[in-house]
């Protein structure tokens, strides 16, 4: 009797032609995506409209430690995932997350000052244990199926864009909403975080060994090794598995720099790091506001030269590594370039949540009378039932394939579903019987998510076209660059009628639409792109390093669009809120320019790759 070693014992079904393992990591994703951006959508308004019961925000200040909040959750998931690879193992690291995500959601519901603060922190860790994990149990569930690997990320992606549209949806309305109040809100993101934490936990089972800590993995490899040995002496008539191989022992695969001297290098582009940050910070301090409060203090003073300091000695030390060889040397400078260039659009990009939300609050015309109001109540009902159903009958398919094994899992996920309609439903109903509804400032963010989901095959196939500038990746770059800046051109050209240094405005919603789109389009360009050219330009054992140069790219981006953004009003004072928007349409567009002015450079950098 020949035996075989069991890594997926769900794979007597399929959904799509996938492992119904992907869809489990699907809807835990999908929740966490839920309460993020379900927070996120808030955090602005909420410290500008109400903040702790007391006095609102300024802008500034708002806006200030969103950059903060943002740019932090995007520096921890590389710690997460240095914890993950050596004590952890992925599926701790998932559930440990996502139960410290929980708590910061729940500690934000209570809306005071001390636990707002507390759960920003508990969710900026946790983000960093469970966001780099659980993708990579999608990786190692296709590590032998690399044809359909790509599908499988595509289906995956799907999956964070619907819970972000269903976090922004939900979140935005109730905790907007006089009637229930920010608490609801954050309240939803932690209940829906806890949802996809059980839902995971219960269905675990179904990954087979992958994602097991490394002591877990050694004594699962020395079982295996065990039971082997004991089958190789039984009597004849008895087959030794010869597919049991020995697993993954959880030995440290962390790339690294290596090389003799990589010690004296650290501290020698340490030093130089900590000098740069040290004049920087002398400059920059110099010409700030004395007068200041803390939160700017820290965003504008301290943060800055920090990051500087840091990215200089980091990309240094990677740089002067003299066991890379001339080609390996130049690939590695162009993921850099690649890198640089890529935080000119989510630093444009990010302003989604932060001045892109004021203007949405402050300067969109959001209460509908008459036709206006019709026509939104339809719209919001068809952009809202069709996606949930179509998330409903996948639903179904899992619970077709896993009810049997993993019940306690499918029945919390057909409550959170239960949960979503009654959500939705009570929604529309309040939306149609109210006679002027006022739109939810975040309300408008949806339509990033609701672009991709509409988008994204089209694009997909675009790719696959043999045009041969479109094969380039600066020319992508460019094109992703020069579309976001459009976006903000709709804006600018949007808030004409706006006079210079007003608080309140009532313009066309047309106009925020418009650049969503624009800013999405974009997204599509640049996204399939720097991910895919990091994995195929690094050496193979900087791999793992390179990727944590991108993030640290994501890291200042984020953090300087908030900084920037907090500094809406005096620049609005001075040349218009559409001298503001301008500046986020001629930077990204003049960073194309220069891209596509240095791709003949890049090209020959990358050394044959397209």
């Amino acid at each position: 009797m020949n035996t075989t070693t069991v890594r997926h014992p769900e794979d007597g079904g399929s959904i799509f032609g996938h492992r119904p393992g992907l869809f489990v990591l699907f809807f835990t994703e999908m929740w966490e995506r839920f309460s993020y951006y379900g927070m996120r959508v808030l955090l602005v308004v909420f410290l500008v409209d109400v903040a702790f019961g007391d006095t609102p925000w300024e802008r500034a200040d708002a806006l200030a430690l969103y950059g903060i909040y943002t740019g932090l959750v995007y520096f921890t998931p590389m710690i997460g995932g240095i914890l993950a690879d050596r004590l952890l193992g992925y599926r701790r690291a998932v559930v440990l997350g996502a139960l410290i995500m929980t708590a910061g959601h729940a500690a934000m519901a209570f809306e005071t000052s001390g636990l707002f603060y507390t759960g920003l922190g508990l969710l900026i860790v946790g983000n960093g244990l469970f966001k780099p994990n659980i993708s990579s149990i999608v990786g190692q569930l296709y590590a032998d199926d690399t044809e359909r690997k790509d599908g499988a990320y595509t289906i995956f992606y799907m999956g964070i864009n619907a819970g972000a549209f269903l976090g922004i949806l939900l979140c935005s309305y109730y905790g907007e909403s006089e009637a229930y109040g920010y608490g609801y809100g954050f309240g939803l993101a932690g209940i829906f975080m806890f949802i996809g934490l059980i839902q995971f936990w219960f269905a675990q089972d179904i990954f087979g060994d992958i994602g097991l800590s490394p002591r877990q993995a050694r004594e699962l490899e020395d079982s295996k090794t065990s039971r082997t040995e004991t089958v190789a002496v039984e009597p004849e008539g008895f087959t030794v598995d010869a597919s049991l191989e020995p697993l993954s022992t959880g030995e440290d695969m962390t790339p690294s720099v290596g090389g003799e001297g990589d010690g004296k290098r650290a501290v020698t582009w340490g030093m130089i790091g900590l000098a740069i940050a040290a004049v920087f910070y002398y400059l920059i301090s110099t010409f700030t506001d004395p007068q200041a409060n803390l939160l700017q203090t820290v965003s504008r003073e301290f943060m800055p030269p920090i990051i500087l300091g840091s990215v200089v000695g980091f990309v240094g030390w990677i740089v002067s590594d003299k066991s890379l060889k001339k080609v390996e040397r130049d690939r590695v400078w162009s993921i850099i370039v690649f890198s640089f260039f890529i935080i000119f659009f989510w630093w444009a990009f990010e302003q989604a949540g932060g001045s892109m939300t004021i203007f949405a609050l402050d300067y969109t015309e959001r209460s509908l009378t008459g036709e206006g109001a019709m026509w939104f109540r339809l719209a919001n009902t068809g952009i809202t039932v069709i996606p949930v159903m179509v998330l409903t009958w996948v639903l179904f398919k899992l619970f077709s394939i896993t009810f049997k094994n993993y019940s306690v899992s499918n029945m919390v996920l057909g409550l959170a579903f239960i949960i979503i309609w009654l959500l939705i439903g009570n929604m529309l109903y309040e939306q149609f019987t109210e006679e002027a509804p006022e739109v939810p400032a975040g309300w408008f963010q949806i339509f990033n998510s609701l672009f991709i989901i509409c988008f994204a095959p089209a694009f997909a196939k675009l790719w696959e076209k043999k045009i041969s500038f479109l094969r380039r990746g600066p020319v992508k770059f460019a094109l992703g660059l020069t579309l976001l800046g459009l976006g903000f051109a709709i804006l600018a050209i949007g808030s004409l009628s706006i006079p210079d240094g007003a608080k309140t405005a009532s313009v066309s919603m047309f106009w925020l639409i418009a650049a969503y789109l624009f800013h999405t389009l974009g997204e599509l360009c640049i996204s399939p792109v720097g991910l895919s050219y990091v994995s195929k330009l690094a050496p193979v054992r900087l791999v793992g390093l390179m990727f944590g140069v991108f993030f640290v790219a994501n890291f200042i981006a984020n953090f300087a669009a908030g900084l920037t953004g907090s500094y809406i009003d005096p620049i609005a004072e001075e040349i218009g809120l559409s001298g503001f928007f301008a500046i986020f349409a001629a930077v990204p567009i003049t960073a194309a320019i220069i891209f596509v002015a240095i791709s003949g450079w890049m090209k020959k950098m990358m050394h044959g790759i397209e």
